[in-house]
């Protein structure tokens, strides 16, 4: 293989050299990968197995994690390709098996004038090793001492350079903060995305108990999911002095987890650790979280107790957050309360089952009248199980505000949760909700703010959908843009620039975006039809499509009676508008505890049925 060089589409590797390069340019891989693909290259084609790699690779004799070392490799090679992994040009994933390099390789002549001449090498005195000074340095006349002299000074210069690179790759820093990439799917199964995912998840909990780190949320990370980016570039954008990557596969009864930890600033591998467990062990995320911590002197003053679940029940449980977390929140409760079932003592299971609850209760998903009763007693079940889980007095203080609209205990839990949890943003986020319903604007938002700070893509749209409700429309639609620049087609961002603009009384500008968000979400016809709608006869037409559509979704499923207020209040139906929000009431509609924050009901603000309304729900007047 010495000094051959191959060539596949616009790249080049030279064996000899030591290099890759596109089209002329060199490009950076690090030692590893760049032997890799040699050996790629070299098999022309051909399947290359995951144990030659690591017999090629790396040395027996020194303890290695293999399986995500070529893992990495693997991902970097990719990275410097422009190879995408699901469609790939080049690297072809056997599953199972191994790699091979897809795209024809060609080994030009070596006589070709395009390859560059080879450097004559000169002897250095003394029996030292020589060196090769480019071809250029040959035209210059020069004295057999000023060569020697030469000579010298670029041997000095480096053995210096790479005593400082050395130092600069082999250096550690501190590291405060640090981000969990999801977790690799080795299974060979699609199905099993779920238990990565979980896993991740988990160990991500872990170590925000088990350590003094900060620690990235899930939801933030989820984002680079098979991203394939340079992890220097990702910890930049997450804000971490180190990476935790790797790599989890289930089979039968035995489940192999594999572990690197990486310090950012260098790409360079402080920890590594394999695991291989039975699966009822559900201790595995907690003893790799704790030897993380140990590693980088950061272990919690207290450690969180690790309780027994059935491996069943924690698989339903898996199974149910990870549809809550990829959009599909209305399947997860089957799978939350089949964890529930399973295992009774199951604490987790019973909060998070409240919280779907909830969660479908503010959505329009579930209907209040069935939903809120077993949303309380969810809450309370967790909570008798568990007071010492920060997730049950999320679940209690939602329930407080939701279902009893008690505002004073429901700020009491959400501040238990916070205290217990201060990384946690989705309990600041709900409380900040609550606030807005109190008409505590101020506090709300800067609540959120710093919520933001610490994790930005937990909720993008958090702040934006605060900022309409305290009538600050110019700042809501800055935060809005920003936020669309890293996302345009987030649906939760192009809903709250709608929802500005509507009440803004800009219509024509959120007929556009609603379009907008109709496509994003698959549906151009409903896109095209809302247009023509605003065509025909303006904001009234507009609101009337609208208004229809939900009224026919009503014969069929739970629609709010407060979002129909809503459109008749934008009509100017004095009546129906308030008919329907004394019915929202009745129903203990969540969307009633903000009447006050929309403008659409402005009008209603001097009559007595509206403002019996308001005293009944305990808020403080805002007209």
């Amino acid at each position: 293989m010495q000094g051959v060089v191959y060539q596949f589409g616009d790249f080049t590797l030279d064996a000899g050299r030591f290099e890759l390069s596109r089209l002329g340019q060199p490009l950076s891989l690090e030692r590893k990968p760049l032997e890799l693909l040699m050996l790629l290259a070299e098999r022309d084609g051909q399947l290359v197995s995951r144990s030659e790699i690591a017999d090629r690779l790396w040395d027996r004799a020194v303890f290695v994690d293999t399986e995500h070392g070529i893992n990495t490799a693997i991902r970097k090679i990719r990275y410097a390709l422009r190879d995408d992994p699901d469609q790939p040009r080049y690297i072809h994933t056997v599953t199972g098996k191994g790699y091979r390099l897809a795209a024809p390789v060609t080994v030009p002549d070596a006589g070709n004038p395009a390859c560059p001449p080879t450097p004559e090498i000169l002897p250095i005195a003394n029996g030292s090793k020589p060196i090769s000074l480019p071809p250029a340095a040959l035209w210059r006349p020069a004295t057999g001492h000023a060569v020697w002299v030469a000579a010298a000074l670029l041997l000095a210069a480096a053995a210096t350079g790479l005593a400082i690179r050395s130092w600069i790759r082999h250096r550690t820093e501190p590291i405060h903060s640090l981000a969990v990439l999801p977790l690799d799917n080795l299974s060979g199964d699609a199905g099993q995305d779920y238990f990565a995912d979980g896993m991740t998840d988990e160990l991500t909990t872990m170590l925000a108990k088990n350590s003094t780190l900060r620690i990235v949320s899930r939801t933030s990370v989820m984002q680079y999911k098979r991203a394939h980016r340079p992890l220097p570039e990702i910890a930049r954008a997450l804000n971490v002095d180190g990476i935790v990557e790797g790599s989890v596969s289930r089979s039968g009864r035995q489940i192999h987890l594999t572990l690197q930890l990486i310090q950012a600033s260098t790409d360079s591998h402080l920890w590594a650790e394999s695991y291989d467990r039975d699966a009822d062990d559900v201790a595995l995320p907690n003893d790799a979280a704790r030897a993380i911590a140990i590693r980088l002197h950061n272990l919690a003053p207290t450690i969180s107790a690790v309780r027994y679940v059935d491996p069943a029940a924690h698989d339903a449980f898996l199974r149910g957050r990870y549809l809550w977390f990829t959009d599909r929140m209305d399947e997860s409760g089957e799978y939350f309360r089949r964890a529930t079932q399973i295992q009774p003592d199951y604490a987790d299971a019973w909060a998070w089952l409240s919280v779907y609850y909830g969660e479908g209760i503010a959505g329009h998903v579930l209907d209040p009248r069935t939903s809120q009763q077993p949303e309380w007693d969810t809450a309370q079940r967790a909570m008798q199980l568990d007071p010492d889980l920060a997730d049950a007095h999320w679940a209690m203080g939602a329930a407080f505000f939701l279902v009893r609209w008690d505002f004073a205990n429901a700020d009491r839990e959400f501040l238990r949760a916070i205290d217990m949890d201060p990384r946690s943003t989705e309990y600041v986020y709900v409380r900040a909700c609550m606030l807005e319903a109190l008409n505590r604007f101020d506090e709300a938002i800067a609540i959120e703010k710093k919520a933001m700070e610490v994790d930005p893509f937990e909720r993008p749209y958090a702040l934006a959908s605060l900022y309409p409700a305290a009538g600050q429309y110019d700042a809501a639609l800055a935060e809005i843009r920003l936020r669309l620049e890293a996302d345009p087609n987030n649906l939760d961002l192009l809903f709250n620039l709608y929802d500005t603009q509507r009440r803004m009384g800009n219509y024509r500008d959120a007929v556009d975006t609603w379009a907008k968000w109709h496509l994003a979400s698959g549906y151009p016809q409903s896109a095209a039809s809302l247009r023509r709608a605003w065509e025909q006869d303006g904001a009234p037409g507009f609101i009337h499509w609208q208004l229809d559509r939900r009224l026919m979704q009503a014969k069929t499923s739970y629609v709010s009676p407060g979002e129909l207020a809503l459109y008749y209040a934008q009509l100017d139906d004095r009546e129906k508008t308030l008919n329907l929000l004394e019915e929202s009431y009745r129903q203990h509609q969540v969307d009633t505890l903000f009447i006050q924050s929309e403008p659409a009901f402005d009008f209603l603000h001097a009559d007595p049925r509206y403002r019996a309304l308001v005293r009944k729900m305990g808020l403080p007047a805002s007209w």
